[in-house]
């Protein structure tokens, strides 16, 4: 490593010497094809993997050779300053949902050796192709454990599957127990480890709550009642179960779907959709959730039914608790059943006799729209459609997922009728589509 260079850029950042982290970073990254470092947010991470990609450019190349995604704007905008401030001579870039597109392409027409940018709009300026991706020999996903949290997957395989000459990979996480998905190519990483001690014990608390009568339902009514309208995951461990109580919510005025094994893909799909964009607050799963599951981090988990395994119930509560947010699980328990050895039973009883009011109905209905990226449809498109034609304003519209032949937008749930009665007759991008209320996911009768 060329001392002399780095010690001037480290002058221009105003800064002596790298600390631990960074140098043990710095030389793991320029020594392996795959890297995970685990650091908290603030440890100076940014900078751990902005030296070796900078010792790893190569000047007489002139088209993007490292690419960095990252789940927001701000860390994009964030890491765009810290090597501009660098002053390496090398273009710099970021893209993100919500910038002007023209303005990107026009940027990314001088191609930056650095790009930096958000999954939805890399993914969008790779399918126009606006850049080449043969010369990217490094990809940074920072912050990779947000960008799986918000729902990413899709657009980050897509990104990683079109990018032919990587040969570095460079996982950034303030969190853990991350499980690294098979599309991003890393496998058995180095891992660096820098997340002290004491930040691993989770903030999950874990309350138990007594059913008197056998069947539960009653009990959970309650307890959903008295979780202050915020949205729940419900694990039981059948199939049957999941559909049953997620009717009985229901007709009893709780907004719920579920979710199991036997759906089809589809239908799975949809249900997902309508609880990470907030059409629907209770979600009640078998275990099938538990793992791999795209949805966004709970406060709280509730089990309606306790796996037999431990790692199972280690596997449900995980899904609250992450990051710095603390969350709950709570354990509907009714003394016929058996007792489990894993569970400690003399833990905080979470009493829900007190009747609380029902939750509030869901702030936003899902949209369906009858056209997908096949239909060269995108996000851009759909917010522009709705916000001119639909007259929405800027907060009425949620999460936008653009699938092959299907869209669905999260609306505000009171200007749905209004936007659907301006939009009637109107087209988009030319084309008539079919838009209207997207159905719940219902049982089919066998």
């Amino acid at each position: 490593m060329n001392n002399h260079h780095s010690n001037n850029l480290l002058l221009n950042l105003g800064i002596e010497s790298l600390n631990e982290m960074q140098l043990t970073a710095q030389e793991a990254i320029l020594e392996n094809n795959s890297v995970l470092l685990l650091s908290p947010t603030g440890s100076g991470k940014t900078l751990a993997f902005l030296l070796p990609v900078f010792e790893m450019l190569q000047p007489e190349i002139l088209s993007v050779q490292c690419l960095i995604i990252v789940p927001s704007r701000e860390l994009g905008l964030q890491i765009e300053q810290v090597w501009k401030k660098m002053g390496t001579g090398y273009k710099v870039n970021t893209c993100y949902g919500g910038h002007s597109m023209e303005t990107e392409i026009k940027n990314l027409s001088n191609p930056p050796a650095v790009l930096i940018g958000t999954p939805g709009r890399i993914a969008d300026h790779i399918d126009k192709e606006t850049f080449r991706t043969d010369k990217i020999r490094t990809v940074v996903l920072d912050e990779f454990d947000k960008s799986l949290q918000f729902g990413f997957h899709e657009e980050m395989s897509f990104i990683l599957s079109r990018l032919p000459k990587v040969d570095k990979r460079i996982l950034v996480s303030a969190t853990s127990d991350i499980e690294i998905p098979k599309y991003t190519r890393v496998v058995n990483p180095e891992i660096l480890d820098f997340i002290p001690e004491n930040e691993e014990k989770s903030n999950l608390s874990i309350k138990m709550v007594v059913s008197e009568e056998k069947d539960k339902i009653n009990t959970l009514f309650r307890l959903i009642c008295s979780l202050g309208s915020e949205s729940a995951l419900i694990f039981c461990n059948h199939r049957d179960a999941a559909e049953r109580i997620s009717d009985l919510l229901n007709e009893k005025g709780i907004y719920s779907t579920y979710y199991h094994g036997r759906m089809d893909q589809e239908e799975r799909e949809r249900a997902l959709i309508q609880f990470r964009n907030g059409s629907v607050s209770y979600l009640v799963t078998t275990d099938l959730a538990a793992r791999g599951l795209d949805i966004p981090e709970m406060k709280h988990v509730i089990h309606y039914h306790l796996p037999m395994k431990e790692d199972e119930f280690t596997h449900r509560n995980g899904r609250t608790a992450r990051m710095m947010a603390s969350g709950t699980a709570y354990i509907i328990v009714h003394e016929s059943e058996k007792k489990l050895d894993y569970i400690d039973y003399g833990m905080e009883v979470f009493d829900v006799t007190t009747t609380a009011s029902l939750p509030q109905p869901p702030k936003f209905q899902t949209v369906y729209i009858s056209g997908g990226k096949k239909n060269k449809l995108n996000k851009i498109d759909i917010v522009g459609f709705f916000s001119q034609k639909g007259k929405l304003e800027k907060g009425d519209l949620g999460l936008i997922e653009v699938k092959d032949f299907i869209s669905f937008a999260a609306v505000k749930s009171k200007k749905v009728r209004e936007l659907l009665k301006n939009i009637k007759d109107e087209k988009m991008k030319g084309k008539k589509f079919k838009i209207e209320i997207a159905r719940a996911v219902i049982k089919k009768e066998e």
